[in-house]
């Protein structure tokens, strides 16, 4: 049993710092693909970049989380809260970079798309919002209160899009931009909960900050998508 507990802390130990080198990563490049000429070969290149270092963030943060969840939450009293967000955190993340990376993929159609793993990441994504947010308020924990309704709002919209045949020239675009700001959100809203309290050495953050990043972010999200829609769109609908 005892050999059983140290090969299960050395695994923690592996994702930990795989999830903290993946994460500065993403946290370093996320805003590059934000100013680089959109579809140019530097986007194209550092947004690889950083969907590959969220991929090994949400695939580490999950694993992290249900660990502490199953194995050993730690003396933190607050620690089974913040494992489930860890826990949300991994699905938004991969939730909303797959659709990112996805839309693209399918930017020339024109009818309903059904395909099951694009289907399956925004119904994950909705039901965990759903989940976690209802625990939220069960427990009286605010993070989990409202965050996770970012999820539940991104996981339906995402099940609309692929549901309904597009009517704009730009919704491949617009899609993109919000599925990729979106996971950014999610990037840097796991470091104000987790990194930047121990980089500060502090022990707790307002919670302000910690929505801080979805309050840049979304208005963000809202200015690229009206550009692109006046760009792309005018006043044409596709045929």
């Amino acid at each position: 049993m005892e050999e059983v507990v140290i090969q299960l802390e050395w695994l923690f130990n592996g994702m930990r710092w795989t999830h903290i080198i993946s994460g500065f990563l993403a946290l370093c490049v996320f805003w590059l693909p934000i100013i680089t000429k959109k579809g140019g070969k530097l986007h194209t290149r550092i947004g690889w970049v950083y969907v590959w270092a969220m991929a090994s963030v949400s695939v580490t943060a999950l694993g992290m989380g249900i660990y502490r969840l199953t194995w050993d939450a730690g003396p933190d009293a607050d620690a089974i809260p913040f494992s489930w967000f860890l826990i949300f955190i991994a699905i938004l993340s991969s939730a909303t970079a797959w659709y990112g990376v996805r839309v693209l993929r399918h930017k020339r159609r024109q009818e309903i798309h059904r395909d099951f793993i694009d289907l399956l990441f925004p119904s994950l994504l909705l039901g965990s919002g759903v989940g976690i947010s209802i625990y939220g308020w069960v427990i009286g924990f605010p993070l989990l209160q409202y965050f996770p309704l970012l999820g539940i709002f991104l996981g339906g919209s995402q099940l609309i899009y692929w549901l309904k045949a597009p009517k704009t020239k730009s919704h491949w675009m617009v899609e993109h931009i919000v599925g990729m700001l979106s996971c950014c959100i999610a990037t840097v809203t796991a470091f104000t909960v987790f990194g930047a309290p121990r980089l500060l050495q502090v022990e707790a953050v307002s919670l302000i900050v910690w929505f801080l990043p979805t309050l840049v972010l979304v208005p963000l999200i809202i200015g690229f998508s009206n550009k692109y829609k006046r760009l792309m769109d005018g006043q044409r609908k596709m045929a």
